[in-house]
Order: structure tokens, then C-alpha cells, then sequence
């Protein structure tokens, strides 16, 4: 069987990752209804990467941060991207809310790859998982100590006082976090959700939150290929 690595590039700020991370779930279940999973394993590892180094850790509105940075202080064009994004999350099963804060994500980064590390990517998925929903959809800080202890024991199953000892050594795995976030940059990556499926013969990578389809053919170039 071929092992296959899907390098996923993301920040847990950002919309589209969100919904490309929902659409994922989707292409599981369509590829358990093939015989996709006996001819190539698929492992995904996840990579760090921020769209908005300069945010301070306390952060601002998020509304009116993303009217004045994005749409000129414009709230008819604001409102024209809250109902487009609210379209996009139903269809995804994404309760999208449009308050709380936007800051710095370094410090959720640091913690998502020291348990992918130390756990495993499935913690991973969880941890991710959990901030994007907290962010998105219950409006909280993105990467407060709340916020990141709240992932790791509620919903990735992370014992308490291990999730509480590294979420509070800010330095533990922060110069890693900070090198990978530099070379994801050095390959190119300007922009999430940046997705590579690597293949025997090629690999394949999608830019932003495609469609389940493009990644379903995307997944089924590299089983045939693997094949």
C-alpha cells in the first residue's frame, strides 16, 4: 500500500481553512464508500501559518477590523461578505459569527504542532477542529489561554495539567513553530488554505477552499497514480 502524506497549510483565523477543513470531512466519507483507502493510506500533517503576523496577542474587534482592513469602512460590502460567508458555512454545516476578536494566532500554532509532534495528528485534527469552531462560530479570542485549554482537554482529550504546562511555557516549541512558519513560507505559501497530496508519480496542490469534487479528483489522480 502507498502512504500518502497530505500537507495542510493553515491559520486558525481564517475562514476558508475553516471550510476547506469541513469540505475534508466530507471527502473522508466519500472516499470510505471506495476502495480508495485499500490501495493508498492517507496521513495528513498540518503546518503553521499566519495571515496577520502583526496582530497583537489582546487583539481587536473583528468586525470592524475586517470592514476598515478589508472593504475600504465599507458596511454595505461588509454586509455583501457576511452573507456570502454565512451561505458558504450552512452549506458546510459552519454557523459563521461575525463578532469577538481577531489577534495573533502564534501562540495556537505553537501548541497545535507540539502535540501533533508528541501525540499525533489526530490530536491534532481535534485541537484544530475545536479552535476553528470557538473562533468561528462561539466568537472567542483565537489563542488565549482559555481558548487553547479549552481544545486540548474538552475536546482532544488531553490530560488537564499536561495541556495547562504547555499552553503556559509560552517558549516551549516556539522557535520550531516560528521556523516552520518561515519555511512554508520559503515554498511559496502566501495565502490559505494551501494543500499538497503527495503522489508516487506527482504531486497535487490545491489553493483555497475548492469544492469536496477538486479534492476528491485530487485524491483519486493520486490512487490511480499510486496504483
Amino acid at each position: 500500500m502507498y502512504e500518502s502524506t497530505i500537507a495542510f497549510t493553515l491559520d486558525t483565523i481564517c475562514p476558508w481553512t475553516y471550510l476547506a477543513k469541513k469540505r475534508q470531512v466530507l471527502i473522508s466519507i466519500v472516499l470510505r464508500a471506495t476502495d480508495a483507502s485499500s490501495k493508498v493510506n492517507f496521513t495528513i500533517v498540518y503546518y503553521p501559518y499566519q495571515l496577520y503576523p502583526e496582530a497583537t496577542q489582546e487583539g481587536e474587534p473583528k468586525y470592524e477590523w475586517y470592514k476598515k482592513s478589508k472593504y475600504g469602512d465599507s458596511e454595505e460590502k461588509m454586509q455583501m461578505y457576511t452573507t456570502l460567508m454565512t451561505a458558504y458555512g450552512a452549506s458546510a454545516g459552519i454557523a459563521y459569527k461575525f463578532g469577538g476578536t481577531v489577534a495573533n494566532t502564534l501562540q495556537a500554532h505553537r501548541v497545535i504542532q507540539f502535540f501533533q509532534e508528541e501525540v499525533g495528528a489526530e490530536v491534532a485534527d481535534k485541537l484544530i477542529n475545536s479552535l476553528y469552531h470557538q473562533y468561528f462560530e462561539e466568537e472567542k479570542h483565537p489563542s488565549s489561554d482559555e481558548t487553547l485549554l479549552a481544545a486540548c482537554v474538552a475536546e482532544a482529550g488531553i490530560p488537564e495539567a499536561e495541556a495547562k504546562k504547555v499552553i503556559l511555557d509560552k517558549d516551549e516549541g516556539l522557535r520550531d513553530t516560528k521556523m516552520k512558519i518561515q519555511e512554508q513560507a520559503s515554498n511559496g505559501v502566501d495565502s490559505v488554505p494551501f494543500v499538497v497530496f503527495e503522489g508516487k508519480r506527482r504531486d497535487i496542490t490545491i489553493q483555497g477552499a475548492n469544492e469536496v469534487e477538486d479534492y476528491v479528483k485530487a485524491l483519486e489522480k493520486i490512487v490511480k497514480e499510486s496504483s
